[in-house]
């Protein structure tokens, strides 16, 4: 077996890839890609009068596309009734973090980043009360969201777009991890 150095067996540690403890009500759903020499699809969802297949008590109320651009943090959403279904393109690449603010909730204060596009896809359910922010994580290009909800936006009094601040939970998470 081969031996460190000093130095290096000092800093020397084994990464944890045991299961790591999700959010409560946090859904992550693998889509199937369909490729061909053409190109590929993904099929987002299937609608049965508002109702999305697969994604049990969720009534589609709006559908939204939005851009990031390079580098930016776009943070934090917060909604007392709305849950988001967010999808982000393989071609893209954001961070999702995202946090349960939720009193007495069995994962209170739970905070988890997940890496969204990358040649992925994936549909990720954010209930109500779990704070969600994103970063675009290319550097000369726009990323792209689409997400639909439960609940049309609203200006009026029966606005559910709440924010907390993008550090809220630390600078920390919108790094990139190193090692």
């Amino acid at each position: 077996m081969t031996e460190f150095n000093d130095k290096a067996r000092t800093a020397y540690s084994v990464q944890d890839y045991s299961p790591q403890r999700q959010i409560e009500g946090l859904e992550i759903i693998r889509l199937r890609r369909f490729n061909d020499d053409g190109g590929s699809m993904t099929e987002l969802g299937r609608i049965d009068k508002g109702a999305v297949q697969g994604i049990d008590g969720f009534e589609l109320r709006q559908l939204n596309y939005s851009v990031m651009e390079p580098l930016a943090i776009k943070a934090f959403h917060l909604h007392k009734r709305q849950t988001d279904v967010w999808f982000v393109p393989p071609s893209d690449k954001l961070l999702l973090v995202v946090a349960d603010a939720r009193k007495g909730s069995a994962t209170e204060g739970l905070v988890k980043r997940i890496v969204l596009g990358d040649g992925n896809s994936f549909l990720v359910r954010i209930p109500p009360g779990v704070a969600h922010g994103c970063r675009n994580l290319r550097t000369a290009a726009p990323s792209v969201i689409i997400y639909f909800v439960d609940v049309q936006f609203s200006t009026d009094e029966h606005c559910d777009e709440g924010r907390l601040p993008w550090d809220h939970f630390g600078t920390d998470v919108w790094e990139v991890e190193r090692g």
